[in-house]
């Protein structure tokens, strides 16, 4: 059956410009044109539209172009490549947040504050941590500590903040936990405050991870109907 691209627009939920866009991006198939210039658009066109809406909801427009130009130009196995990375995405993700979650369980269950109200310098920093000063330089060099700099010496000095943070790396670090797990947990300490603020922030990513994996399901289902009408 023959389709205008108004029609096509209309049962996409697209403008007929986003139609010749999608055509030209190659995440529709080619279209025929009558001798006026009038695209023709077909059934498949409009099942490649409904999985190109779905795919982008659920995987992003990068990837759904990517994966639909594969499509149309008959290379199934990159197409399917690209949605596995894409999901493969998500299952990265979701073991970030649970190694971040595990590494606040961990020190839910140790006592990582201090007291001390002074600014103390690298070597003293070392002693109460338990480390030597060279594995403080290099969770610097990492991004993990940020001490500042005493005016005129340039001495490295930490307050109690970093020196928290010292020992949160070196308990991290003593449970064999990676850098960038660490890193993590020190990034949303600072963005928070606070260990229970950022349970409560890591479970609502993990909520929105559920959702969009739910989505990338959907837009992989519809991609399945699309390769079936195409006998792929």
């Amino acid at each position: 059956m023959r389709l205008r691209a108004t029609d096509l627009a209309r049962g996409g939920g697209v403008s007929v410009q986003q139609v010749r866009n999608y055509v030209d991006q190659g995440v529709l198939p080619p279209v025929e044109r009558l001798p006026s210039g009038y695209r023709v658009f077909t059934e498949e066109h409009a099942a490649a539209l409904t999985a190109t809406r779905a795919l982008a909801a659920g995987h992003g427009w990068q990837p759904t172009r990517v994966i639909m130009n594969a499509v149309h130009a008959g290379d199934l196995a990159a197409a399917l490549a690209a949605v596995d990375e894409s999901h493969a995405a998500l299952d990265r993700e979701r073991a970030e947040i649970a190694d971040v979650l595990a590494a606040f369980e961990t020190l839910a269950n140790q006592d990582v504050e201090t007291t001390t109200r002074a600014m103390l310098r690298i070597g003293e920093v070392a002693r109460v941590v338990g480390v030597r000063t060279s594995a403080l330089r290099v969770w610097e060099r990492g991004g993990l500590l940020r001490p500042a700099r005493q005016r005129g010496t340039g001495y490295r000095v930490y307050d109690q903040t970093e020196l928290r943070n010292a020992r949160v790396v070196a308990l991290l670090r003593s449970g064999a936990y990676p850098m960038p797990t660490v890193k993590a947990v020190l990034d949303e300490l600072r963005a928070t405050g606070s260990p229970e603020r950022v349970r409560a922030e890591l479970a609502q990513r993990e909520r929105d991870l559920h959702r969009r994996s739910r989505a990338r399901l959907k837009g992989s289902a519809a991609l399945a109907t699309y390769l079936e009408m195409r006998g792929q």
